[in-house]
């Protein structure tokens, strides 16, 4: 019989044994672990991607001024040699001149669109606005970023593709025009953000600011709390990696703009020291509070993000193979979406305006300073290559360097050749028509040893006339559905908790 007495004095000394239930604990402790490790290997991540970016981005300003130079130099002297190949250009050749002279046009158009007049119409808003604005252009920027690549990708591969083949473009004109619309339309849009957050540090109550940081917060709410893969998280941590970088740039070109209104005096630049750091502070503070609880939710290791790391540093080092099928620039596109083109041309519109060149000593000073963007360049593409290599190698990735791929060669069928892979290498295709190696090649003669191609690649080792056997291949085989390999995510997209 239980009585109230009895009750309380069970109540004050009943015991419990917590190592009866070791597993639960253990694994609530290893979880308290790996978010104490996410900061650590996020940044490892972030760092080893912002200079990716960073490669990418000086790689406009250095190399593809001198590697135009060279292509016209070679159009130009060509008939002096003999045509001796079928090609007047390499590809790479007419893709550096497509871009040079994207580049080009797009700087002066930039010409007509006033800075000034941009920042007082933006500065004469209510902070409602701005911050309505500001939350439209992001979105606005994720979706030019998605469909950017696809419009240079189109051009390069309308401009370069072998000519025996059957045409199924509109031409290559209509294709460089809408590239030169993309890059001149994306680059007024970081403008317009740009604008909007020297406004938000001119302000004097610095609420613009506030609401602009804290809007980073309300993204925690946003993907928390939904169900994460590991391809999922890994999309996302290089849309991360993109935005830092983007936004580091952002922050150049404000603090060029406000130094040129005071005639650069050098306090006022520690009068902005105090919000850049915080704008940065908060960037950092976000995304390791998301990417630990997402981690936590969705029972993902910290080990994870070694091989995004790794992944990333995959495709520089297959970009520097002999038979690399893609810019190293055009892959970090793909891979995090960061287009370079359209950012480049706007910080050479605001260094421009903001810096006034004159005299010859001003001249020596930009030709010194160009040696030295190519002298940096340089080094950090010979140190990312090491590290590169090296995380390579601690991935064990290196058998995937030199699987063979399916090559359309021009003149021939590529039905039979995908057959003929199949049955000796064991492709599997997936639902939209994409092929990856699931196991060991078999070394065969005289065959060059290829890159493995991602998805978003496929269309250029794809003929247009075999669109149909790869439809059948795939319906037979829809019953599979194999998770992808993270080298085969390389599309950017704003869905946040699935890859299509």
């Amino acid at each position: 019989d239980l009585s109230l007495l009895r009750f309380i004095s069970a109540e004050l000394t009943r015991g419990y044994f917590l190592e009866h239930n070791e597993a639960k604990y253990t694994e609530r402790r290893e979880r308290v672990y790996t978010c104490m490790r996410i900061p650590k290997e996020l940044e490892k991540l972030m760092f080893f991607g912002i200079f990716l970016c960073l490669d990418a981005f000086l790689y406009v300003f250095t190399l593809l001024p001198l590697r135009v130079f060279l292509a016209m130099f070679r159009f130009i002297t060509l008939p002096c040699y003999g045509l001796r190949d079928r090609r007047l250009l390499q590809p790479a050749q007419v893709c550096d001149i497509l871009k040079g002279v994207i580049l080009v046009i797009c700087y002066f158009m930039m010409h007509y669109v006033d800075y000034s007049m941009m920042y007082h119409l933006i500065r004469g808003q209510s902070v409602i606005k701005l911050y309505i604005i500001y939350n439209m252009l992001e979105v606005a920027d994720r979706l030019f970023s998605s469909f950017g690549q696809d419009i240079l990708d189109a051009l390069y591969w309308t401009a370069t593709e072998p000519k025996e083949r059957k045409r199924a473009h509109i031409g290559v004109i209509p294709h460089f025009f809408m590239a030169v619309l993309y890059v001149f339309l994306h680059a007024i849009l970081i403008m317009v953000q740009a604008t909007t957050l020297n406004v938000a540090f001119n302000s004097h109550n610095k609420s613009l600011l506030t609401i602009m940081m804290s809007n980073n917060f309300v993204e925690i709410k946003g993907s928390v709390f939904k169900k994460f893969e590991k391809n999922n998280l890994f999309q996302m941590s290089n849309s991360d990696i993109k935005e830092r970088f983007t936004n580091y740039v952002l922050l150049l070109i404000v603090c060029l703009r406000n130094m040129e209104q005071f005639s650069w005096n050098p306090d006022h630049l520690w009068v902005l020291f105090p919000d850049v750091c915080m704008v940065v502070a908060s960037e950092i503070a976000v995304d390791i509070v998301k990417h630990a609880f997402i981690t936590k939710f969705n029972d993902i290791t910290a080990d994870v993000y070694s091989e995004y790391r790794a992944s990333l540093a995959f495709d520089l080092v297959s970009s520097r193979q002999k038979n690399a099928y893609t810019d190293y620039s055009d892959s970090v596109s793909r891979r995090m979406g960061f287009i370079p083109l359209p950012l480049a041309v706007l910080l050479i519109r605001v260094v421009t305006s903001s810096i006034k060149v004159q005299g010859v000593l001003a001249y020596v000073c930009v030709v010194l300073f160009y040696c030295g963007l190519i002298s940096l360049k340089v080094l950090n593409s010979i140190v990312l290559l090491g590290k590169s290599c090296q995380y390579v190698k601690e991935a064990k990735m290196e058998e995937k360097l030199f699987n063979p791929v399916l090559t359309a060669t021009p003149g021939k069928p590529a039905g039979k050749q995908q057959s003929t892979f199949k049955s000796t290498q064991g492709i599997s295709t997936d639902e939209n028509g994409s092929t990856s190696v699931t196991s060991q090649p078999v070394h065969q003669e005289n065959s060059p040893s290829l890159l493995v191609t991602s998805n978003s690649d496929q269309f250029l080792t794809t003929p247009d006339g075999e669109e149909k056997d790869i439809s059948q291949d795939s319906s037979e085989l829809k019953h599979r559905s194999a998770k992808k390999d993270l080298l085969e995510i390389d599309r950017f997209t704003i869905c946040g908790n699935r890859i299509d």
